[in-house]
């Protein structure tokens, strides 16, 4: 049964399979956001739904059953772990009952089904891991990007505030207009109003009564915002994108060795194999030549003897080994 079930779980179509299954509960997601407009298709919709949980939840005990001995195995991977817990939810779902308290809950366990495509997918999984990997790193450079904003914001309300209120009236507002820039959201425009006064350009129709002391500083401006969009777009933001590709790297080269040590396991596990298969075939062989000498000296008086106890000795060695369990 172990035997089986861990055949299974490594089988390409059993992958695929899983695959599939997530794939149908995706689309059965996004049919479900269209509410009124397939309420006759809920009976179907319900049925599928639990059609889908039952597969994930075969999955798992397949994956468990797998281990053996070792059942607790399973929940060392995190993956695994991830999966369960998408499993249990969904069998919670239920107990909340129809309560439009827990809708939204409800929703959230059908939607997390489609997570479940990254535990199923090993390029998705590398992608995920790098990104997990990278968070410490990306800590530290987030970091150094909130003290760029936090300088630029109180920058930017001291030198345009007046100007531009509805970008730079106050520090948040400002950390936030900021943010567009840095997303290259129409940053321009910000910069024009600001080097040309809120009267010359951008503040037209209803935002008109806002700018009551219009100024421009072209020079001031323009050198502003273009060192905040170097430094913040081209170099900090590039930081990020760094750090992420080299964790990355190191992920691929750690699944990669996992691999490599996984296939020497097997290897070794086989030439093992192959030379206890030998042993036996040479304790047969020499098994046999024991019992020819025993027969053409039957008749010797002190050979007979002799020869029939190391025969039974030998009997007893062959059989020993034979049922010694492999390391």
């Amino acid at each position: 049964m172990v035997t089986l079930c861990k055949k299974i779980t490594e089988s390409k179509w059993f992958q695929n399979f899983i695959i599939a299954v997530i794939i149908l509960a995706g689309v059965l997601v996004g049919i479900q956001t269209y509410g009124e407009k397939v309420i006759h298709w809920a009976p179907v919709i319900d049925k599928l739904d639990w059609i889908i949980l039952i597969i994930f939840t075969i999955e798992v005990i397949i994956k468990i059953t797998a281990e053996g001995n070792q059942p607790q195995n399973y929940f060392k991977d995190t993956w695994n772990l991830f999966d369960f817990f998408i499993v249990a939810a969904c069998f919670a779902g239920p107990f909340l009952g129809d309560n439009a308290e827990f809708l939204p809950v409800l929703r959230l366990i059908r939607i997390l089904r489609v997570f479940k495509l990254v535990t199923a997918l090993p390029e998705l999984q590398l992608i995920v891991g790098a990104l997990l990997r990278s968070i410490p790193s990306m800590a530290y450079i987030s970091l150094l990007l909130g003290l760029l904003f936090y300088i630029y914001g109180a920058m930017a309300v001291f030198l345009f505030g007046e100007n531009d209120p509805i970008h730079f009236e106050n520090l948040q507002r400002g950390i936030l207009s900021l943010f567009r820039v840095i997303t290259l959201e129409d940053w321009t425009d910000i910069m024009y109003i600001n080097m040309y006064g809120c009267e010359n350009y951008g503040y037209g129709g209803g935002n008109q009564a806002l700018c009551t002391n219009s100024y421009g500083s072209p020079i001031l401006a323009s050198m502003f915002f273009v060192s905040f969009v170097l430094i913040g777009t081209m170099i900090v933001l590039n930081l990020f994108i760094g750090v992420i590709m080299n964790g990355m790297d190191e992920m691929k080269a750690e699944t990669e060795m996992k691999a490599k040590i996984k296939r020497k396991n097997k290897d070794e596990g086989t030439n093992l194999k192959n030379e206890i298969h030998l042993l036996i075939d040479k304790v047969d062989s020499l098994k046999e030549e024991l019992s020819l000498l025993t027969h053409l000296y039957d008749d010797e008086k002190n050979g007979k003897p002799i020869l029939k106890n190391v025969h039974k000795q030998i009997n007893g060695e062959s059989r020993e080994i034979l049922n010694k369990p492999a390391r």
